[in-house]
């Protein structure tokens, strides 16, 4: 590469000189995958700015904040618009996703960055909306493989590329049935973002796997306490 390659190389911001790395398959591109992530070496808010057109400072947790003011925020899905995810024990800096298409209102695809693969780029991501109020507070996220979906994750909802009227987005609608899927592994939520309900109402199918695996939790914390009990008498 020239000097002049090199300079212009340098000078370019993160979200355009990101191009520049050498791209390469990664597990989750294999067949039986539902999506492909492509290795760019980005992370997730310079791909989100550069998809979105949404330009904010900040780590992904901070976009919600700073979005204030300056960019429309809500709770109901639109093309091209930012899921902002919240800091959480697995997200410290939190997390930013490009909604790429609605499936329906609890159900949309993302395009991403740096989520199944550090530096991957990732398009065409099922995400499902498991919160009560079907105001997409809790997201779950595929896996890429199969039909399985991952941990709850805590969510501040969407930012929209159109100025901010002071107003929050909602839907007038009544919520949405939960969609039945797969238990989730973990719930990674604050005591402070859920409710004492489990988020995700169970479908038939799974009505009976639910049940088992909410005794068991329940029948395991209560042993907990019975014995945490005991060590402080």
């Amino acid at each position: 590469m020239s000097l002049l390659g090199l300079s212009t190389l340098a000078a370019a911001p993160p979200a355009i000189a990101a191009h520049h790395y050498r791209s390469r398959r990664v597990a989750f591109a294999r067949a039986g995958h539902r999506y492909r992530a492509v290795w760019h070496g980005i992370s997730c808010v310079p791909f989100a700015r550069e998809e979105s057109g949404i330009d904010l400072p900040g780590n992904a947790w901070e976009w919600w904040g700073n979005a204030a003011g300056v960019y429309a925020r809500g709770s109901v899905p639109q093309l091209d618009s930012v899921l902002a995810f919240r800091s959480n024990p697995r997200m410290r800096l939190g997390h930013v996703a490009v909604v790429t298409r609605i499936v329906n209102p609890r159900e949309v695809e993302v395009d991403q960055a740096n989520w199944a693969s550090r530096g991957a780029i990732s398009r065409g991501v099922t995400v499902v909306d498991v919160s009560e109020e079907n105001d997409w507070s809790a997201v779950r996220v595929e896996l890429g493989d199969g039909d399985d979906f991952g941990a709850v994750y805590p969510t501040y909802g969407f930012i929209y590329d159109e100025e901010d009227s002071g107003t929050m987005l909602a839907s007038t609608a009544p919520p949405e049935p939960a969609l039945a899927l797969n238990p989730a592994p973990r719930d990674l939520r604050t005591l402070a973002e859920r409710d004492d309900e489990v988020a995700e109402a169970p479908g038939p199918a799974l009505a009976g796997g639910y049940h088992h695996y909410h005794l068991h939790h329940v029948l395991r914390v209560s042993f907990a306490r019975h014995h945490s009990t005991r060590r402080k008498r």
